[in-house]
């Protein structure tokens, strides 16, 4: 029997918890750095926690919050419910619930929550008249797991870009992962090897920018809990293996109007790009220093953004090339016109990269801020001379120089929260920090003897 509080979908999770044979629930949350969390409870206890929450110890958290200040409450969002399709038989189930993270000395969302931090940049959105879409594209890499279970960078496969068996040996792993990713409620477009051996891609169909970020989460959940089946270790590192193409999550943003018309969209255009999406796009361009800490927030992130390896490092966009930060894919209908951010990785916080994303092209928007020419030639095989003619700058070329970048961003910076933006500048400066008194193994390699 429930309590008459409930809303009509906390209800019918709780139907569908029963239904199931649901016994334990995941209520789940991110920390600053991108880190799925959960406190796992009985599912008897689904109804306490749509009515009271569910309070923990948030000074246990990266980045959260100080001991003195550390009961905080999590509030199941019930449209995110989904069963495990790693746990479930014929005995028992384990269900999923995303929540968002309340201060409990106030009773307000916790501004340390980046789920909030998005859905602050979505408010902005709203009051300006506009739903934002979002589509991520993950990629990831499959290696062997050693006698221990303990991962190597060795690959299954020998594929290529879009092989098919019997290079490609990772179809089936694919193919269980699709499913699962069905199974929590994904509808899958493609997926395909990617260019290096062992790297692949799954593109899951774009949602709202709030929908889309709790599925980057638990995309990559799946894919590590499903690859871990076969004996593999799936790895969202962004450049796991030297001198070949790292991992991206190309994100592909749109807005829409409240009359639900695609707010990018123009067809007297020559580029089918309107006033609003020119001025979003360079509002990015604008930003894309200080989004770069975000968006490709590890030391390693800055080993894939190099030229040569596929990967954007130049501040401009095309509508033909790839070499481009930005680029403006084929839309085939009105509706599916959009932008594609090249420059993220999947080791990202997708609230907090999200969340930059759209501060920054809104206040593009905002400025009234106007997008430069196309560049339709390969960025790469610009020499240093010809770029600054094109008035084309490049990338941070390390997490220290993009956290910097950060710091002097007002709108980036302040995007992020009072709470987040400095304890995210202290944790990647200390991480940044942490790289460079250490000795690499390339080090000892080229100088132990020689010197």
């Amino acid at each position: 029997m429930t309590s008459g509080n409930l809303t009509s979908t906390e209800e019918a999770v709780l139907d569908e918890i029963e239904e199931e044979g649901v016994d334990f629930l995941r209520l789940q949350f991110t920390d600053i750095l991108g880190t799925v969390k959960n406190v796992a409870v009985p599912a008897r206890q689904a109804e306490k926690a749509f009515t009271e929450g569910i309070y923990f110890d948030g000074s246990s958290i990266e980045g959260f919050v100080r001991i003195q200040e550390s009961d905080m409450r999590l509030k199941p969002d019930p449209e995110t419910f989904a069963v495990l399709p790693w746990r479930n038989n014929e005995e028992s189930a384990a269900g999923r619930m995303i929540c968002d993270v309340i201060n409990t000395s106030t009773g307000e969302p916790f501004e340390g929550d980046p789920r909030y931090v998005l859905k602050k940049a979505l408010e902005r959105a709203d009051e300006m008249g506009y739903t934002v879409n979002a589509a991520p594209e993950p990629e990831f890499f499959l290696f062997e797991e050693d006698e221990d279970g303990r991962a190597t960078t060795k690959t299954n496969d020998a594929g290529g870009y879009f092989d098919l068996a019997p290079k490609d040996l990772a179809q089936d792993v694919r193919r269980d992962i699709i499913y699962g990713l069905e199974d929590m409620g994904f509808e899958i477009e493609a997926s395909h090897h990617e260019v290096a051996q062992g790297q692949h891609e799954i593109n899951f169909e774009y949602d709202d920018a709030l929908t889309t970020a709790d599925n980057v989460g638990t995309f990559r959940t799946v894919v590590r809990a499903i690859a871990a089946q076969h004996d593999l270790h799936a790895t969202f590192m962004p450049k796991p293996i030297p001198r070949v193409n790292g991992s991206g999550m190309h994100t592909h943003l749109s807005l829409f109007d409240e009359d639900g018309n695609n707010a990018f969209h123009d067809g007297d255009d020559e580029f089918d790009l309107s006033d609003t999406a020119h001025s979003f796009l360079a509002g990015i361009l604008e930003h894309a220093p200080a989004i770069t800490a975000v968006s490709n927030p590890t030391v390693n992130s800055y080993k894939r953004l190099v030229p040569g390896y596929e990967a954007p490092v130049y501040v401009a966009w095309s509508d033909r090339n790839r070499s481009a930060l930005i680029r403006k894919p084929a839309a085939r209908v009105p509706a599916a016109s959009r932008i594609e951010a090249r420059f993220p990785d999947p080791s990202c916080n997708a609230y907090l990269a999200f969340a930059a994303l759209i501060q920054a092209g809104l206040d593009g928007i905002e400025q009234g801020l106007e997008a430069p020419d196309p560049v339709r030639e390969n960025i790469y095989e610009f020499d240093e001379q010809k770029r600054e003619e094109y008035g084309i700058e490049t990338l941070p070329t390390n997490l220290g120089e993009a956290v910097d970048a950060l710091e002097e961003d007002e709108v980036i910076y302040s995007a992020l929260g009072e709470h987040i933006g400095p304890k995210f500048v202290e944790a990647k400066t200390q991480e940044f920090d942490d790289y460079l008194v250490d000795v690499s193994d390339w080090e000892l390699d080229r100088y132990l003897e020689t010197f």
